[in-house]
């Protein structure tokens, strides 16, 4: 299996992760009976378990742009050295913003979302 498929692999154990950590915050903040029922009118998450929810919808987000990435580079023979620096990057930058935006540390999260968009950028490239 390529670094990039690995790397796409991990990306979805991140996600994973992400959302049971934003399940066990929501459940700490509201309770389990209000998530287990049909989930109208609960209240907004805030705090840590506000932002892990915030963290797990974005990575939501980027792992739809990464993995059609990582996908047609794969089935286009396009995977290259950078491809795999960048889907190496695309995915430890992913680590280090959900911690981060989890911590609620504003600037650093921006920092670890660009390295992220720099590393779908790099494969981006290898495909024209």
């Amino acid at each position: 299996m390529s670094i990039e498929l690995k790397m796409l692999v991990w990306s979805v154990v991140l996600t994973l992760v992400q959302m049971l950590v934003a399940a066990l915050g929501a459940q700490l903040q509201v309770g389990l009976p209000p998530l287990a029922g049909n989930r109208e009118n609960l209240p907004e998450m805030t705090g840590w378990a506000g932002r892990a929810s915030r963290a797990h919808r974005n990575m939501l987000e980027n792992i739809v742009l990464f993995a059609a990435l990582v996908l047609v580079a794969q089935i286009a023979g396009k995977t290259n050295a950078t491809t795999a620096l960048g889907a190496q990057l695309f995915f430890w930058a992913r680590v280090a913003h959900g911690a981060i935006y989890v911590a609620g540390i504003p600037w650093l999260r921006t920092g670890a979302w660009v390295v992220s968009m720099v590393g779908l950028v790099m494969i981006l490239v290898q495909l024209f």
